[in-house]
């Protein structure tokens, strides 16, 4: 027997209130009892129906009356019964007798609808009616016919499939009945609008179609059944399973998530933290990414093939705050048996789909009880590994876990884990070998930099540079302090146009070649003449090359600034090829700018450079830079300018901390140029620490000057530098006598070391060579050269100067 079917009376069970209508009809055929369920069939209230022939319920084309005393224990039949609305409803109904409390026989009805067409419809053929019912019925989609009231009328097999029920059990049952509230609510507003505009609306719902089930996604269409009138009746349902289009829709959006937001640096670690973001709640519930711990020290990765393998954690993420799954913190390396499925993925490079029984998880755990409570107390049950790997190099692992969602990784995570890793691998490695190619042309610019400033008595200095964090890479700035002779020195500071290994490439050129035509002691114009010449000979060498690293034309083309102080005069010399002035804040804390012809950058040729000269009052401060510290984009280079001087004038307790100041204020925190900077605090010596004599043209002159000279050394207290000085004095002075012209001047100048100076308006230089055995001349330059510790000529517009450095002990200094 057909429990389904069965007689609910028979079986001993009262009838369901929900799914049949009772009503209760005594031996005259009266209605005496109306139930609410009887009131959702036919739509009549208890009070106009009870005590009224039970006849007046039946339908206009009911075949005969209903005679529910013709059959002893119990009556069955489908009559045609009368809604209030008028049409006919098409219902089972069942009559048991029974005895009212006079002992009178009554008889009690259950009506439940009836699976056949409504006769209300046009009725088809016979045959065109039966293939249309069979098909709706054996209709594989999700298919519901409700009234009015939002009651289930009919279901299709797909519908029972998908609720659970069967037919029987939908009948008569509002959506609130069946799915889970915020299912229900959404199908709920969208039939209510259907019924009153007629228009068919299409919407996505997600959830549990039954508590058992797995949550799934369904594209529901809810469309209005008119009669031949056009009048809306009904309104059908149906609901489309898009699960798995909605999940191919998510891993595609998940995977362009990663294309585009992962690798937004050039950095390892927020490569791999981006990737961790991303994807955690989307495919996992806990993500670890490590990497081959050589790789971050700039090293080929080359995994161990034998023990533990050590991985650097460099990223993690989880749904639950403060990543509580994880047994390291970022930065640590964690040890993995080579037994483990990261080792193994690591060695192999394959990826591998773990439950959390399965026995190589769970001999890993046995190895790690750490890492095995982990697991038990956050019910991890699923685990993805798979390795990142890009030009085929194993960079390190990935392990993906889930253990709050209720299901496990299947083989299309497994594929989805495997591309994410694939890209994320590609931007590491990227990240890796810009920051590999970085580093190199960083230490190669540092080298080419000046690693210590000259010891001089001339200026105090600080200095900074900062590399662009641009992926253009380094550029071609630069600064230099070349001490000069006479107590001077010299400040530098340069730009090479453009980026990359070859800027920095000619700046070491650039900053060798000043520093030769400094020991010249050429002037500042003339300076710049010549480096002029050499980048236009360099560039005639080179031709109009491509910097790979922008993939663009440059030519070779530089600016530098060249300033010359005196700290005897107190006068500094600037000349400037298309560079910014230098600063000036004097003692008084006001600053301005010098007032500098710039002249054409170097390389371009054709125009004259001019220097201009200034006395400089004691303390002052000058500053020398490049245009990447006042040129950036938050502000133009006129108020970069005025915000220079602005935080020059700023009080602050040393040069390294005007330095700091700037930087930190003026450049921007992602600069897309080098920053050069040059403070020097001028100093200057005082006529106690000079000593000048005009001297004849007469050789005799020469005994004298020697004891004049050895009493100014007693009184500088540089005894033990006087028979040097005084060998040295004699031998300059007696050159100047017998091959200059006068006048002639010696000057001692007592600073970091002992200078001596021999000029005369004659401009033919001393050339030192090497005397043979019966030469009477050529020994006393190459004396000279042997007791100090550095000597040259320096030319004057009037004539030349002899010089000559002797080393001061360190307690006499």
């Amino acid at each position: 027997m057909d429990m389904e079917n069965a007689d609910p009376l028979e079986n001993g069970r009262l009838p369901d209130p929900v799914t049949a209508a009772t009503a209760v009809v005594d031996a005259r055929g009266i209605v005496t009892g109306w139930s609410t369920g009887a009131q959702r069939l036919l739509g009549y209230p208890s009070e106009d129906v009870v005590g009224r022939p039970a006849a007046g319920l039946l339908g206009r084309n009911a075949d005969a009356p209903v005679d529910f005393s013709s059959a002893d224990g119990g009556w069955r039949g489908t009559p045609l019964l009368r809604h209030r609305d008028g049409h006919d409803v098409a219902a089972e109904l069942r009559a048991y007798a029974s005895l009212d409390r006079d002992g009178s026989t009554q008889w009690l009805i259950v009506a439940t609808p009836s699976l056949r067409p409504y006769p209300r419809l046009a009725p088809p053929p016979y045959e065109a009616e039966a293939t249309t019912e069979e098909a709706f019925a054996q209709c594989h989609l999700p298919v519901m016919i409700y009234d009015a009231e939002l009651r289930a009328l009919r279901g299709s097999a797909g519908a029972v499939r998908a609720l659970g029920l069967s037919e029987r059990q939908m009948r008569g049952r509002r959506v609130t009945d069946i799915l889970p509230p915020h299912i229900c609510t959404t199908v709920e507003e969208g039939m209510h609008r259907v019924f009153e505009t007629g228009n068919p609306e299409l919407f996505h719902v997600h959830g549990r179609p039954r508590p058992e089930a797995r949550g799934r996604h369904w594209a529901v269409t809810v469309s209005p059944v008119r009669n031949p009138a056009g009048e809306i009746r009904h309104v059908q349902l149906i609901a489309l399973d898009v699960t798995e289009r909605h999940q191919a829709r998510e891993r595609l959006a998940l995977l362009n998530d990663i294309s585009t937001q992962v690798g937004s640096t050039l950095d390892v670690t927020r490569t791999a933290q981006e990737m961790a973001d991303i994807a955690v709640g989307r495919l996992a519930d806990f993500i670890s990414i490590d990497l081959l711990d050589s790789l971050l020290r700039g090293f080929e990765p080359r995994p161990s093939e034998e023990g533990s393998i050590g991985l650097r954690r460099v990223a993690q993420q989880s749904v639950l705050p403060g990543v509580p799954e994880s047994v390291i913190q970022t930065g640590n390396v964690d040890y993995y048996p080579d037994s483990s499925p990261p080792a193994r993925c690591l060695l192999t490079g394959r990826s591998s789909l773990h439950r959390t029984l399965d026995e190589a998880v769970g001999i890993w755990q046995t190895s790690d009880p750490e890492r095995a409570e982990k697991v038990r107390a956050f019910g991890m049950h699923s685990v993805i590994v798979v390795p990142l790997r890009a030009r085929g190099i194993t960079l390190g692992v990935a392990v993906l876990v889930r253990h709050r969602r209720r299901h496990p990784f299947d083989d299309d995570d497994l594929l989805l884990a495997e591309e994410i890793a694939a890209r994320t691998a590609v931007a590491v490695d990227n990240a890796r070998r810009f920051t590999r190619e970085r580093t190199t042309a960083l230490t190669l610019q540092q080298s080419l930099l000046p690693q210590r400033v000259a010891a001089q008595d001339a200026v105090e200095v600080a200095h900074r540079y900062l590399p662009a964090r641009s992926q253009a890479g380094l550029g071609g700035d630069w600064f230099d302090v070349i001490p000069l002779s006479g107590a001077r020195v010299a400040l530098v500071v340069g730009d090479v146009v453009g980026h990359g290994l070859r800027a920095s490439a000619t700046m070491g050129r650039l900053r060798t070649a000043v520093r030769t035509l400094a020991d010249v002691d050429l002037p500042p114009e003339e300076l710049l003449v010549h480096l002029d010449d050499l980048v236009t000979h360099l560039r005639a060498e080179e031709g109009t090359a491509s910097d790979t690293d922008l993939d663009m034309v440059t030519d070779l083309i530089a600016t530098c600034l060249y300033v010359v102080y005196d700290p005897v005069s107190r006068r500094c010399t600037a000349a400037a090829a298309g560079h910014p002035p230098p600063a000036m804040m004097t003692p008084d804390g006001t600053a301005e700018f010098i007032e500098l012809s710039a002249g054409p950058p170097l390389g371009v040729g054709g125009l004259p450079f001019e220097a201009i000269e200034w006395e400089v009052p004691q303390g002052s401060l000058l500053a020398l830079y490049t245009d990447g510290l006042i040129e950036v984009p938050e502000h133009d280079l006129d108020k970069g300018m005025a915000w220079l001087l602005q935080r020059l004038e700023q009080p602050a307790r040393s040069l390294d901390a005007t330095c700091d100041d700037l930087i930190q204020t003026m450049r921007p925190a992602r600069p897309s140029d080098d920053v050069a900077l040059l403070l020097a605090r001028t100093r200057s010596l005082d006529s106690g620490q000079v000593a000048t004599w005009d001297l004849p043209s007469d050789p005799a002159a020469v005994a004298g000057v020697r004891r004049e000279v050895s009493q100014r050394l007693t009184d500088w207290g540089l005894a033990e530098v006087t028979f040097t000085t005084e060998l040295i004095v004699s031998e300059l002075v007696t050159n100047a006598i017998r091959y200059g012209s006068l006048p002639i001047q010696l000057r001692l100048i007592r600073g970091a070391a002992l200078i001596c100076e021999v000029s005369d308006s004659s401009s033919t230089a001393p050339h030192m060579r090497r005397a043979r055995m019966f030469d009477e001349g050529g020994r006393g330059l190459m004396m000279v050269a042997q007791l100090a510790e550095r000597w040259g000529t320096r030319h004057l517009p009037g004539g030349k100067t002899i010089w000559a450095e002797i080393g001061i002990p360190n307690e006499q200094r």
